[in-house]
Formats: C-alpha cells, sequence, structure tokens
C-alpha cells in the first residue's frame, strides 16, 4: 500500500453526485462498503491488480448504492494505491460448497499488500488529479 497526497483528504461531498461523476473517471463503489464507510475504487493495470483506492465516512444519512434519492455525505480519507499479486490457477484446496463454489475455486493472494512500482504511482496521481479537477478544495 502506497498512499498519497491528495486535496480531497478531509473533503465533505454529497455521495450520489460524486459517485456519479467518479463513475466517468473509471471508479466504482468498492465491495466493501458499509452504511457508514466505503471507497471508491479505480483499476490502474487493465488486469486488477493494481488499484487507486478513495476510502470515505459517511458523515450524514445512510449509504445506499442503488437509490439517487441517497441523501448520504461522505468524508475522504487519504487515498492510496494497492496491488494485489494472485496465485495463478485454481485453487487445489477449494471446498465444494452450494453456494461457495464460484467464490472459493480460485487461489488466495500470493501477496494481498505487494510493494507498488513507481509507474503506478504516477499513473494514481494522474487519476486522482482528473478526480480532484472536478472536486477542487
Amino acid at each position: 500500500m502506497y498512499p498519497i497526497d491528495s486535496k480531497l483528504t478531509s473533503q465533505v461531498q454529497e455521495f450520489v453526485p460524486f459517485r456519479s461523476a467518479a463513475a466517468e473517471k473509471g471508479f466504482v463503489l468498492g465491495g466493501n462498503w458499509d452504511y457508514d464507510h466505503g471507497s471508491f475504487d479505480c483499476a490502474l493495470d487493465g488486469v486488477d491488480k493494481v488499484w487507486l483506492r478513495l476510502p470515505f465516512e459517511v458523515t450524514h444519512g445512510n449509504l445506499d448504492s442503488e437509490s439517487e434519492e441517497n441523501d448520504a455525505k461522505i468524508r475522504f480519507g487519504q487515498p492510496y494505491v494497492l496491488k494485489h499479486m494472485y496465485n495463478e490457477g485454481l485453487n487445489p484446496e477449494a471446498e465444494a460448497k452450494p453456494l461457495g463454489a464460484m467464490f472459493d475455486q480460485f487461489s488466495e493472494p500470493a501477496n494481498p499488500d505487494a510493494e507498488v512500482e513507481t509507474r503506478w504511482i504516477e499513473e494514481a496521481r494522474r487519476k486522482l488529479n482528473e478526480i480532484e479537477a472536478i472536486f477542487p478544495a
């Protein structure tokens, strides 16, 4: 993980307009969101191993990823770049489960917090600049 300084850090924004603008720049609501926190993530490498993450906490309302009527406000934490190195292929220790089979068949990350190369840090800063231009401090 590599933290990046940003004008977004500590900014409060309305969730729905930010989500819409961020989507146009390649960001998605990270899958690990909850009613009071989450992140916007952007794959930097095209194979989903290097990500720019914009973490946030909800300061008003409740997060709802589907509703356009959502009045949630979010405060951003410090953005960072993370890299996941995966073992390629199927997981030989996967267990057959009725609902878990499609999730458990793949190998665990070999290194979920691998070192981030300079080129990805530069690409993350470029993407971050795009978002900061839309939402200046």
